[in-house]
């Protein structure tokens, strides 16, 4: 008793419903021939889970259907065929051996389920729904995917109906504020939605969440005052609002009080409780308007230390690129280096922080990184360029033309970096006081150049 108990708890027997193998009693007492009968289902049903267990789907299904030639009236045979069936893409056989299940046992909602599942993925809606109408006898949940099914049919009304009695009765759920937006989005409804959302901050008015909802419809629907005055309406209700400011702050730069936007930006990227690429997409827009205003540049400076080493690659190669153009190189390297270490796969990127540090005589790092760089990237000629320049400026040249003479086989249609090539190995021969191999890449250098 205690093996069999062991085989149905590994192979996941115990997550079948008790009722729906209750019908099988593998512990009766044999009674003469049907004592071996009944070893033989038990054995051919065990055989039957064991083989799912190992995804044998085809050998599972036989098994159970020699079960089914014992004893047809377990309805447990035919929900586990039918998972093997959908396991095996048999989809006709799944349909019938799982309605099959489900007529044996009309209450088990786990059959139901199954049977519900099978039609979702093949897009028989009008069956799913039928299906799904019986289970929400047995959890509200299965509300929301009558919801779902009524969206995809394109009955909306039915949809919203059902969205609004899940709403009153179990309070807002990002989930159905999702499955609502697509019947507002689907059916041109701006007018409904903005009076929904209306509704909720009149009812609860502590609410941020409903606020910036409606900040947000109120600037996608182009009423940008509205928003404006229902952010400030936040703003008196709770003053020490932090998520406010992320609407705010568009505003009062669109208002040009520039004073305003810079306060509710330091506030945004000091808070606790606004997420990071909430802050991050704010800082980016920052770095965009100093770029346009450069006398702000020193609250971009503080802006960008508040954020206490929180960041992405994204923002920072923003950040970098900015200081890039103003030639601040060293502030732009590292910037880069950082956004560098968040996306180590960005070969620009890398790129850029190997030709940074050749810019700014960083022959070291330059060396040592451009050698890494060889071994992730051997068929990228650049690096091997950077190395050799970086071991030119270190005066080792032997180094250097070995390099160098390794990277120009990766040169494809490229001149001006097959000419930087062989300017390079020019170099490394003069500091060898090898004047005629010198001249030689000089010649080929120039003759590219011209």
């Amino acid at each position: 008793m205690y093996k069999l108990i062991y085989i149905l708890f590994f192979f996941g027997m115990l997550t079948i419903p008790q009722a729906s193998y209750a019908q099988v009693d593998f512990n009766k007492t044999p009674d003469d021939d049907l004592g071996i009968v009944e070893d033989k289902f038990q054995e051919l049903f065990f055989e039957a889970l064991m083989h799912k267990g190992m995804e044998n789907y085809d050998k599972a299904a036989d098994a159970l259907q020699k079960c089914i030639e014992i004893d047809k009236n377990p309805a447990v045979l035919y929900f586990e065929l039918g998972k093997n069936y959908m396991k095996l893409k048999n989809f006709g056989a799944a349909e019938v051996a799982l309605k099959t299940a489900v007529d044996k046992a009309p209450d088990n909602e786990w059959y139901l389920d199954e049977l519900y599942g099978y039609y979702v993925s093949q897009n028989e809606l009008n069956k799913a729904l039928n299906t799904v109408k019986q289970l929400v006898q047995y959890h509200p949940d299965y509300k929301e995917d009558l919801a779902t099914l009524y969206v995809k049919m394109g009955k909306y009304d039915e949809a919203l109906e059902i969205l609004n009695a899940l709403d009153a009765s179990f309070g807002i759920s990002v989930a159905r504020d999702i499955l609502r937006n697509r019947v507002y989005k689907a059916t041109g409804r701006a007018k409904e939605q903005i009076e929904n959302l209306e509704s909720r901050v009149e009812n609860n008015p502590k609410n941020e969440a409903n606020y910036l909802a409606l900040i947000y419809r109120y600037s996608e629907q182009g009423k940008k005052e509205k928003a404006f005055e229902t952010a400030q309406e936040l703003l008196r209700i709770k003053p020490n609002s932090q998520v406010v400011h992320l609407a705010l702050y568009k505003f009062y730069l669109d208002k040009n009080d520039t004073d305003a936007a810079i306060k509710s930006m330091k506030i945004i990227v000091q808070s606790n409780t606004i997420k990071p690429d909430a802050k991050l997409k704010v800082l980016s827009d920052f770095v965009n308007f100093v770029k346009l205003n450069p006398k702000y540049e020193q609250d971009l400076v503080e802006a960008t230390a508040l954020l206490d080493g929180t960041s992405d690659a994204k923002t920072l190669t923003d950040l970098g690129q900015y200081y890039n153009q103003k030639g601040d190189k060293q502030n732009a390297l590292k910037h880069f280096k950082a956004a560098l270490k968040l996306d180590a796969d960005n070969f620009s990127l890398l790129k850029t922080v190997l030709l940074l540090h050749i810019d700014l005589n960083k022959f070291e790092e330059a060396t040592a990184m451009s050698a890494n760089a060889i071994q992730n990237y051997p068929a990228q000629p650049l690096v091997y360029l950077i190395h050799g320049v970086a071991l030119n400026a270190q005066q080792k040249p032997k180094q250097a033309i070995e390099t160098l003479e390794s990277g120009l086989d990766w040169i494809v249609d490229d001149t001006k970096m097959e000419a930087d090539f062989y300017t390079q190995l020019a170099k490394a021969y003069t500091a060898l006081n090898n004047s005629a191999k010198a001249k030689t890449f000089t010649d080929k250098a120039n003759a590219l150049k011209s």
